[in-house]
């Protein structure tokens, strides 16, 4: 079912923007993701994702004041939407009716 589709990586990125809420924007989501995940981030791979979920209207941009150390540019902030947090919520949801289903003795299993 296609009911809200998130990648793996598109999920990583929408709980960073969650956890920076108000200061989430590329440079800080990119290291957040990298500090809290021990794993690269590629300016590309992110900027992509970024505009996935912008287009599937799960994450929503504006832009912050101008600064010097930007050579006058903005800031582009990004925010959950309200389908964004849908999303989010199915896909955790999903996941966690997965974790709950798998059977105890699953866990006990020995490789050799």
């Amino acid at each position: 079912m296609k009911k809200y589709q998130l990648g793996e990586f598109e999920e990583v990125v929408m709980l960073t923007v969650g956890v920076l809420y108000k200061d989430a924007y590329g440079v800080s989501i990119k290291k957040e993701i990298e500090s809290r995940l021990k794993r690269k981030v590629s300016v590309g791979a992110l900027q992509s994702a970024l505009k996935r979920l912008e287009d599937k209207d799960y994450l929503k941009s504006f832009e912050g004041e101008a600064t010097e150390e930007r050579a006058g540019r903005p800031k582009k902030y990004f925010q959950i939407t309200a389908l964004g947090k849908k999303a989010m919520e199915y896909s955790k949801s999903t996941r966690d009716e997965l974790w709950n289903a798998i059977p105890k003795v699953a866990w006990n299993v020995k490789f050799n």
